[in-house]
């Protein structure tokens, strides 16, 4: 088994981490395919309820491995299939009904953008930086990155950092959209997040985050009939009709107090 991708387990949290710390984690065709076909098995987990994704070493990823890819004498149709093989990772979780938290550190570059922004929410430590890079070796994105990016920053942000040469540090990506906080422990932070989504109504979190996600790309008309169906079917579970009778339950007993005052 390869061990370019750690994958574990802690009962319904399951954890991704990069693990080419010598070379920035950046992603190779075995990583890649590593990852797509760890995207199947987790989202094919029913008792998957969260995952983690994190990085081993100074930096979270450096994109592709472009000094593999100049040293195995790779052809552009090369390039192009193990992109669809990554891809097909990176769909297959923005697609799915689990969250997906990350925990960032040191650099995120090129498609190591768009690998990031396949979590729902990232944490980073205040010393990450972001950064394209793609012109700059006469590349072009992938990874998800021409549409990830805008979705997350807004068009104008996403094209000065691909055609610019700029870096932005942590508190211009969490002013900007890009990341979802700053902590000086991500890992321990992304672990709590993870599991308040176990603790709570795990199926109402991974659904909330289906919709957000596909709402993105699908006419209004669509998202509200999607909307309608999950808040239905959501509400026929044991889960949901427990915590609404609660919520029922506390509500009126909050106005009956106030009445007697």
């Amino acid at each position: 088994m390869s061990d370019s991708i750690l994958h574990t387990r802690d009962g319904a949290l399951a954890r991704l981490t990069f693990n080419r710390p010598s070379s920035l984690n950046a992603m190779g065709f075995e990583m890649g395919t590593r990852w797509r076909d760890l995207a199947h098995e987790i989202t094919a987990d029913s008792s998957v309820g969260a995952v983690i994704l994190d990085a081993a070493g100074p930096a979270f990823c450096a994109g592709g491995d472009v000094v593999e890819m100049a040293a195995s004498g790779s052809s552009g149709a090369d390039i192009t299939a193990m992109a669809h093989v990554i891809h097909e990772g990176i769909r297959t979780f923005v697609e799915s009904d689990i969250p997906v938290v990350a925990a960032v550190q040191g650099a995120v570059a090129g498609g190591g953008l768009g690998l990031m922004l396949t979590a729902d929410y990232i944490v980073s430590t205040e010393r990450s930086r972001f950064v394209s890079k793609y012109a700059n070796i006469g590349l072009t994105p992938d990874l998800g990155v021409s549409t990830l990016l805008p979705a997350a920053i807004g068009q104008t942000r996403a094209l000065r950092m691909l055609l610019d040469d700029v870096t932005i540090d942590a508190a211009t990506a969490l002013e900007w959209g890009l990341i979802s906080e700053i902590a000086d422990d991500p890992v321990a932070r992304a672990q709590a997040i993870a599991q308040f989504w176990l603790d709570g109504a795990t199926a109402a979190f991974g659904q909330a985050k289906r919709l957000v996600r596909a709402g993105a790309r699908r006419a209004f008309a669509d998202n509200l009939d999607d909307e309608a169906r999950t808040i239905g079917a959501s509400f026929d579970t044991p889960d949901a009709k427990a915590r609404v009778a609660a919520f029922a339950a506390a509500s009126a007993k909050t106005s009956h107090d106030r009445g007697t005052a």
